[in-house]
């Protein structure tokens, strides 16, 4: 062979590996996405819809290359094992998991097929990864909010609302992130010098029962915390913290959007743009046990005045000089 033909031959095969890289294959790919929520969530629905957009800009589009399982809860108790053991069957190159409970079903599904997750509080002490810079198994994704923002919720209710004295708290007491979220706020409840009620724990009821029983009191306030009960239910939330006056806080904008008085969160869209990321670098031959995992880059305060003019509550200058977003 001579020289040339050898060195162009060599040339194009080095190249290869950055080609396949560069596009995906033209082969049908398989993602499962696990969903905590209602198929008819209408935040949910938009955070997958940031992903898929993500994914088509990284060239995968569902029916050519790419086929998506999903799996939603629809009230069964026992959703996350079924829905888990259902989506590691079908045999999937990458699981979009959503939430804690999402991947504490996973993991004793599967220690083999790539996992990214999203909205996971504590991925370490939950024992999903080894570490947050080197993951060291088979997930990897982006967490949502660390433990300490409970103490910003109260800090900011008692700004907003300084008459209220009894709060009541709206968490899941068997989730981890819930759980570590009451704590901050227990931490920091005595400086403030406001009682702390813990309210809610399975389901909608349980939450409306809580919530009413305590609103017969005075100087009430409610805080939401983040986890996907409070989520399925912010409607609920948010009529009953208007019903009985009482002033709310929240972790995520969307409860603003649909009526809440204030919150203070990261954003819930971009870590599904994230994640869009990952599933493309793990399609593309990446490990998850490489990929580290990501917290959010900016935590966000909405306030909605209408809601404020409802209430009675006049919001100081200086808070509404540091809200990202006021909703009018």
């Amino acid at each position: 062979m001579r020289r040339r033909a050898f060195i162009t031959l060599v040339g194009g095969a080095a190249a290869w590996p950055l080609a396949a890289r560069a596009e995906p294959a033209d082969r049908m790919r398989r993602i499962g996405v696990l969903m905590p929520y209602a198929n008819d969530n209408s935040e949910a629905r938009e955070r997958l819809a940031a992903f898929l957009q993500e994914l088509k800009q990284l060239g995968w589009n569902v029916g050519h290359n790419l086929q998506i399982d999903y799996r939603w809860n629809t009230g069964d108790p026992d959703f996350g094992r079924k829905a888990a053991t259902e989506l590691v069957t079908l045999s999937p190159d990458v699981i979009l998991a959503t939430a804690t409970t999402a991947v504490t079903a996973l993991q004793p599904a599967t220690r083999t097929v790539p996992i990214v997750f999203v909205q996971v509080a504590d991925p370490v002490s939950a024992g999903f990864v080894a570490s947050l810079s080197r993951p060291g198994g088979n997930m990897t994704g982006f967490t949502n909010v660390e433990y300490s923002i409970g103490a910003k919720w109260l800090e900011l209710l008692k700004e907003i609302a300084p008459h209220v004295t009894r709060v009541g708290v709206i968490r899941e007491p068997t989730v981890t992130a819930s759980i570590g979220q009451f704590g901050a706020i227990q931490s920091v409840a005595r400086s403030f010098e406001v009682e702390l009620t813990p309210l809610g724990g399975g389901d909608a009821r349980e939450i409306e029962n809580g919530v009413t029983e305590f609103a017969h009191g005075s100087n009430c306030g409610l805080i939401s915390v983040a986890t996907p009960l409070t989520i399925n239910h912010r409607s609920l939330i948010i009529s009953l913290a208007a019903q009985h006056r009482l002033p709310a806080t929240y972790p995520y904008r969307f409860c603003v959007a649909e009526g809440g008085l204030i919150s203070y969160g990261p954003d819930t869209i971009d870590p599904y743009k994230r994640a869009a990321g990952y599933v493309d670098r793990i399609l593309k031959g990446e490990k998850p046990a490489d990929l580290p995992v990501q917290a959010p880059t900016k935590n966000e305060l909405v306030i909605n005045v209408k809601t404020a003019k409802v209430l009675g509550l006049i919001i100081p200058p200086a808070v509404l000089a540091r809200a990202d977003e006021v909703i009018e």
